[in-house]
């Protein structure tokens, strides 16, 4: 059965045997939906997009290609991992597309979240299409998109890349085979496809990637600015045996310049934002209490290790009235 909406009677999907009764469900129709055509899937790594392709997977086998494009906004170390897991792990088709001065290029001088958000999903659909012209038989496009993705985009909160159709110029047709689950069940489905137990409970990031945690304009310095203090917080969290226990954690560096003192000398230089929540659905989310002593270590690890940044600080803002990202 294949739904629209999330019914308003569907039970929570909490346990292995509700997640294989899913599985089997959306295997059956994605079957019936894709027949012997192709399928391009974009797969940015995250838990989302690789329950998709472990499901159609499943369901399809080698009539899905998947579509790793480095957009040049992913965290340190992605596009290797992505590459190793899925491609030498589970031999899936996959191909990969460094579109990094592509995207950076068009991003250079926007600074509405908004339209930072579009240019980088009109981009993605760009790319997919270039793809999808070399193959031949492609006819749909799968999807990560997830219930609270929908709702978002419904209640005006944000523009989501996956939450929308395809330019008029392209004839795929959506395949969104958990596109009315919570993040919860998401795992829960990836746990019962045999994913990685990494994979599965990696923290979620958002289609924009950095994109979202560079507020105003982006700029190559500071975007890797944010990409450096972002592995630092991930290094620490593990250290500290944080980054099971903890939904979602990273780093946000604002185009804000404050004074400080490096080396005797005045440092006109960036903040480093730390944001920590725990959420079940991410339609709420609550702050997580960090020790101050880790605290400390990433303040001190931070402000002297990554170029550009003097200050760091700790967002205490729940979801309301803060989103869990910044754009």
């Amino acid at each position: 059965m294949v739904y629209d909406r999330r019914p308003d009677d569907m039970v929570r999907i909490t346990t292995p045997e509700l997640a294989n009764a899913f599985i089997d469900e959306q295997v059956q129709a994605v079957k019936e939906q894709v027949g012997d055509k192709k399928v391009l899937l974009a797969l940015s790594g995250g838990v989302d997009s690789s329950v998709v392709a472990a499901l159609l997977i499943k369901a399809i086998g080698d009539q899905l290609t998947c579509v790793h494009v480095n957009h040049g906004l992913l965290r340190k170390g992605e596009p290797e991992q992505v590459i190793e897991v899925f491609q030498n792990q589970m031999n899936a088709n996959l191909v990969y597309v460094d579109a990094t001065d592509r995207f950076l290029d068009k991003l250079a001088g926007v600074d509405d979240p908004e339209q930072k958000r579009m240019i980088i999903g009109n981009e993605f659909i760009e790319v997919f299409a270039e793809e999808a012209r070399k193959l031949e038989g492609v006819e749909f496009l799968a999807q990560g998109t997830i219930w609270p993705d929908i709702l978002e985009s419904e209640d005006g909160i944000k523009a989501h890349h996956n939450a929308g159709g395809l330019p008029e110029d392209l004839n795929f047709e959506l395949v969104e085979p958990v596109k009315i689950l919570f993040k919860d069940e998401v795992r829960m489905v990836g746990d019962a496809l045999g994913l990685p137990e990494n994979m599965v409970y990696r923290q979620p990031f958002p289609g924009p990637g950095l994109g979202v945690r560079c507020p105003g304009a982006i700029t190559r310095d500071r975007l890797e600015a944010v990409r450096e203090s972002d592995a630092i917080l991930r290094e620490e969290f593990e250290k500290a045996g944080l980054a099971g226990k903890v939904w979602q954690y990273f780093t946000v560096v604002p185009d804000f310049r404050s004074t400080g003192v490096k080396d005797g000398k005045r440092a006109f230089e960036w903040m480093c934002i730390i944001r920590a929540v725990n959420t079940k659905d991410a339609m709420t989310a609550e702050i997580e209490h960090v020790p101050f002593d880790l605290m400390q270590k990433l303040v001190d690890r931070i402000t002297h290790e990554v170029p550009g940044i003097n200050r760091v600080l700790y967002d205490m803002t729940p979801k309301p009235t803060g989103t869990i990202e910044y754009e």
